[in-house]
């Protein structure tokens, strides 16, 4: 890469968090686009131009800009985990879970690729299996209530009642809120009514 490439990619990249920074984002897409057009290489751009997309709503563009980027980076789980969100997001379940499952692949650590993956098996009706995937994002974020929340809300789906009791009362712990939102939504755990 020339000095004057890096020169320029240096300086769209100081322009764009210039732009975020003072919440300019329909600036920083612009500025963006215009740096693909020029550098339709810039990974950096793509990447960027695809999370402000999704941040707007227009997750379609999203998807088509990341599935670019994994054109050229294919073992970059991030990019994994971003496609299947925005696939998500648009209820393309089934390719929302491949790419989830990729992302898990790529990157067993990652906790988001995990819930992502339960989100969509949930989303195809698809509990039993929707189970390890949320067991995996409790595991590695233990502290997250989002995990325990969707799989109290699975078992009490499935009819495992005293599962899902367990998981309000662990809540109770740390997320009370949660807990108590858990039992409104499902009538279970419920505390005894004082005699």
């Amino acid at each position: 890469m020339s000095l004057n490439a890096a020169a320029r990619r240096l300086w769209f990249r100081c322009r764009l968090n210039g732009l975020l920074s003072v919440g300019l984002k329909p600036a920083a897409i612009r500025l963006a686009t215009q740096r693909l057009a020029d550098a339709p290489g810039d990974v950096h751009a793509l990447a960027s131009l695809a999370h402000l997309l999704a941040e707007q709503g227009h997750h379609s563009a999203a998807a088509t800009h990341l599935r670019q980027l994994l054109s050229w980076r294919p073992d970059d789980a991030s990019a994994w985990f971003n496609l299947g969100y925005v696939l998500e997001q648009t209820w393309w379940l089934d390719d929302a879970e491949q790419a989830f499952r990729r992302a898990t692949q790529l990157a067993p650590s990652l906790d988001r690729a995990w819930y992502g993956l339960a989100l969509s098996l949930i989303g195809q009706q698809r509990l039993d299996e929707a189970v390890p995937a949320l067991r995996q994002a409790t595991t590695l974020q233990p502290m997250s209530p989002h995990g325990w929340y969707q799989l109290a809300r699975v078992h009490a789906q499935r009819q495992e009642l005293e599962q899902a009791e367990h998981i309000i009362e662990h809540l109770r712990g740390f997320e009370p809120r949660v807990a108590a939102q858990l039992v409104r939504e499902t009538g279970l755990g419920a505390a005894p009514a004082p005699t």
